[in-house]
């Protein structure tokens, strides 16, 4: 039983998705007005245990009333629910001399951090360009891209509203004249309602990351480029629907690197960074090894190289 509905999903969030869940709140007599903005479950912990004994309330049995409905409702109308990025497969293609790479497929699954390694030229930047483009062997490499083991929805590559990946160089210089807070309610108003709350929360979690605090009325000119790549960390964790980030070179960001990839991973993202940092390429679960323009091997960070990246932190602490 999908519990998000009533323990997760504000109540106007559930009747903006699903209008007919009006009908079960007219039908049952349950007056919402004034806690739009509440989960259901919360609405119901509005009442006390005199009332809902007088009332002969069963709130469970409500709340499993109003997911049944909906559920049932999907079914009649035909509604699917849009599947999310769980798995981004990588099939090996060829690199620039023609040659097999050196792997057969990877699977990369949500919430995992992977490191792409190699000197500069090496095609670090094509494997995202294949990734972005969900490549089916029609690019450099011949790579194939799948999405949840399947051929990939055309939507990944022409609509502008549904990115694969959402990118953050290693330059984030802005050029518009705007105060922080105007530009994240300039990119939140198209998604979401309570903007305050929200733009509070990104602000919030970008000044963990920054070297140097800053605020809501700082003009986003006046950014350095540590506090320009936490925001756009920060904004593209909690406010990007993109499923898949690439950071280039995180360790020049003048942030904190591990509390970077910590908000990221937390947002459910697949998460790919070119680095040439130890340190960064350690916290990975894996490494990609880029070479001659094709994946030369594929690595998998071990115990005992976790032990390494325990010592590295204390030296770079120090």
């Amino acid at each position: 039983m999908n519990r998000k509905l009533v323990d997760e999903l504000k109540i106007c969030e559930l009747i903006e998705k699903y209008p007919f869940a009006e009908n079960f709140f007219t039908e049952n007599v349950i007056d919402i007005k004034g806690y739009e903005n509440k989960t259901f479950s919360e609405f119901l912990d509005k009442f006390a245990e005199e009332e809902i004994e007088d009332m002969a309330l069963d709130t469970e049995k409500i709340k499993e009333g109003l997911i049944e409905y909906i559920e049932q409702m999907k079914l009649f109308l035909g509604m699917e629910e849009e599947k999310g990025v769980e798995v981004l497969t990588i099939i090996a293609g060829k690199d620039k001399l023609g040659n097999p790479e050196g792997f057969e497929r990877l699977d990369i699954k949500k919430s995992e951090i992977i490191s792409i390694v190699g000197p500069t030229g090496s095609g670090k930047s094509r494997l995202l360009a294949d990734i972005e483009w969900t490549a089916q062997k029609d690019t450099p490499t011949q790579r194939e891209i799948l999405i949840n083991n399947e051929l990939p929805d055309k939507k990944w590559r022409y609509s502008s509203n549904n990115k694969l990946v959402a990118q953050l160089s290693q330059n984030m210089n802005f050029v518009m004249d705007l105060s922080v807070k105007d530009f994240l309610e300039l990119h939140a108003s198209r998604m979401i309602d309570d903007i305050e709350e929200i733009t509070d929360k990104i602000i919030k979690e970008a000044n963990k990351l920054a070297g140097e605090k800053f605020n809501l009325e700082t003009p986003i000119t006046a950014l350095s480029g540590g506090q320009s790549r936490a925001l756009m960390i920060a904004d593209t964790a909690i406010l990007s629907s993109s499923p898949i980030v690439l950071i280039d070179e995180i360790e020049n960001a003048g942030i904190d690197r591990k509390k970077a990839l910590d908000l990221l991973v937390s947002s459910d993202k697949i998460v790919l960074m070119a680095t040439h940092d130890p340190l960064l390429a350690l916290m990975a679960d894996k490494r990609i090894v880029i070479k001659n323009g094709g994946i030369d091997k594929i690595i998998e960070t071990t115990s005992e190289e976790k032990e390494v990246l325990v010592r590295l932190n204390y030296i770079d602490g120090i």
